[in-house]
């Protein structure tokens, strides 16, 4: 790709767009994936005997199904970016190539 090509790009309205949109949408899950990360460490520096509960008669303990939700959590927010970076970010990234193509 040209110099000039990029620069016609970067300059793209719709690249603009695809730009913030995807930067506010990666920062909003970053930031929201913190929140349950550290509120989850935060749980376990500061409330232990919470987490220590027994689940029933057995040996687990509150804090196993809430950690093993932080990772089920981590793992549909991935997906969520991802469905959304296939649809959304790639049909503008494919507006913008074709406009480049002229």
């Amino acid at each position: 790709m040209t110099d000039s090509a990029i620069a016609r790009i970067g300059k793209n309205p719709k690249y603009q767009e695809l730009k913030a949109k995807r930067s506010s949408f990666g920062w909003t899950l970053a930031i929201v994936m913190l929140i349950v990360y550290y509120g989850f460490i935060a749980l376990i520096a500061f409330n232990k005997p919470f987490l220590a509960q027994r689940l029933g008669a057995g040996v687990t303990t509150l804090g196993v199904p809430l950690g093993m939700g932080v990772i089920v959590f981590t793992v549909l927010i991935t997906g969520f970016y991802v469905r959304r970076a296939n649809t959304e970010f790639d049909a503008l990234t494919a507006e913008i190539l074709k406009e480049e193509s002229k």
